[in-house]
């Protein structure tokens, strides 16, 4: 690799990082600091973004070539996915507005366990017995977190844990619904479609959920205009995380990429406690850190395993 690729993939891994841990403060900020309690109608705007950005990036910009959905049974399992997806979303942006960051992403790590479970469940697929052994690390590690967190509250606890469940069925869900060559869809293109199929599943939810929400947010603005500008920069980034997350995996690996994603969630942890100052106890740390530890020792079991 020559210098100028290193710096290149240096900077996508950074641009990666900075838009991961910068929409989850971002959401943080606005769901629990701002008072901006719209979680539904939040994620509506990430979702409206992701459908904008991801035409102009493959159909005027051609980062991928554009892939067609080729029958109603693909249109059907990729209407299922985004909305397991919005589910995890906004499950996600709920917890927020209960739990710190920094416990939100401890029971974040927990995504394999899940995984593994569901996997099980759906396919029968067996891993190893060492890989099963890490789980044990990831879950320990979140109980001790619980016990040992000065702002938990079990509501948000719930939220996390279903938000968790739902990204890693999705993840289950996407390699077996579109296993096949001729329903292959790149992150990008699935974005593509996914997210608009979102927009129409979080419109009416917001709608009956989150009453007057626009005419709130409009409100809102008259008094303080920086909302306006926080939703759009939030729903822009929301966009660039996935770009970067496919950018990083095509010049890295996806194997590099869950080595970093673990990490992240570390980074995450202490940004967000150095910005929102929310106590954290020893017990919870070392939970925090037994977490992380497992969540290594899984990944690295896993590649074994190949």
């Amino acid at each position: 690799m020559n210098d100028s690729t290193r710096f290149f993939t240096i900077g996508l891994i950074a641009a990666w990082y900075s838009s991961n841990i910068g929409v989850l403060l971002l959401n943080k900020y606005l769901l629990s600091n701002y008072g901006f309690k719209y979680p539904i109608f939040l994620t509506m705007c990430h979702m409206t973004a992701c459908s904008l950005f991801s035409y102009v990036a493959i159909a005027w910009l051609k980062l991928v070539p554009m892939q067609t959905i080729r029958s109603r049974v693909q249109f059907f399992k990729i209407s299922a996915l985004s909305l397991i997806f919005c589910v995890s979303v906004v499950f996600g942006n709920v917890s927020l507005r209960y739990l710190p960051v920094s416990f939100n992403q401890a029971v974040g790590a927990t995504t394999p366990f899940f995984t593994a479970v569901f996997a099980y469940l759906m396919t029968f697929k067996k891993e190893a017995w060492v890989t099963y052994l890490t789980l044990v690390p990831v879950v320990t590690g979140v109980v001790i977190a619980s016990g040992g967190e000065p702002s938990f509250h079990l509501f948000g606890f719930i939220i996390c844990i279903a938000a968790t469940a739902a990204r890693a069925l999705k993840t289950v869900l996407q390699g077996i619904l579109l296993s096949s060559e001729g329903e292959k869809l790149n992150s990008m293109n699935l974005l593509l479609y996914m997210a608009p199929m979102a927009v129409v599943f979080l419109l009416p939810a917001t709608l009956i959920m989150e009453e007057n929400v626009v005419g709130i947010t409009v409100a809102l603005a008259r008094d303080d205009v920086k909302i306006i500008w926080y939703l759009l920069f939030n729903s822009a980034l929301a966009y660039f995380v996935n770009l970067t997350n496919f950018l990083v995996t095509k010049h890295t690996s996806a194997l590099t990429l869950q080595v970093l994603g673990n990490a992240k969630g570390a980074v995450a942890v202490v940004v967000s406690i150095l910005i929102f100052r929310n106590p954290v106890s020893v017990t919870g740390m070392m939970g925090y850190t037994l977490t992380v530890f497992g969540v290594v020792l899984y990944s690295e079991a896993k590649k074994r395993s190949k």
